[in-house]
């Protein structure tokens, strides 16, 4: 289970940094491809409805009784991940715009794309560096178990469809490293 959660750590990773490398495009004054941006935000705003709502919950639980010292960070892990969603969002709905041929600042959308990366990345780090480690410390099987029964089996589908839907997504993340957070 914890390996599941490191391949989808990684994938989360390489879709930031499909929308990093888009970001790049931006700040070259060239546009990049919304429709994509479109897609992998989608799925990134999906995927945080139906994987992190389960973890937080089942994770807080577990910590608070086997090692309640560490509940600060997971509260302030949950904190940090609740704030990325109204960005994303914000995010989402400028697309939108673009994609209707309404007027918005790149500037100011290239700014909120960075900072959106640089804080979704910052969560990634604390959950590889906090939140892997008490997992793999303080859970037992049966922890593990349940925690598996309650994260979406879809996560992996959807990236698979994506990546056939987007051919150009599928090879950058195909040819995309894992960043190093």
């Amino acid at each position: 289970m914890l390996n599941q959660l490191r391949l989808d750590h990684a994938n989360m990773a390489r879709m930031l940094h499909v929308l990093q490398l888009k970001h790049k495009t931006l700040a070259k004054g060239e546009r990049p491809d919304f429709q994509l941006m479109r897609e992998v935000v989608d799925y990134i705003l999906s995927y945080m409805d139906g994987f992190a709502t389960p973890l937080e919950r089942i994770c807080v639980e577990r910590l608070k009784t086997q090692a309640p010292e560490h509940l600060p960070l997971m509260e302030q892990m949950a904190s940090d991940y609740r704030e990325l969603k109204p960005r994303l969002m914000r995010l989402s709905q400028d697309i939108d715009m673009i994609l209707m041929d309404n007027i918005l600042p790149m500037d100011r959308f290239a700014d909120d794309l960075k900072a959106y990366l640089e804080a979704h990345r910052g969560y990634l780090r604390h959950e590889r560096e906090g939140l892997f480690p008490l997992i793999d410390k303080h859970f037992s099987e049966e922890d593990m178990e349940e925690l598996r029964q309650a994260l979406p089996e879809g996560a992996e589908k959807e990236l698979e469809r994506l990546q056939l839907a987007y051919p150009e997504l599928y090879a950058e993340l195909c040819g995309a490293e894992v960043p190093v957070l």
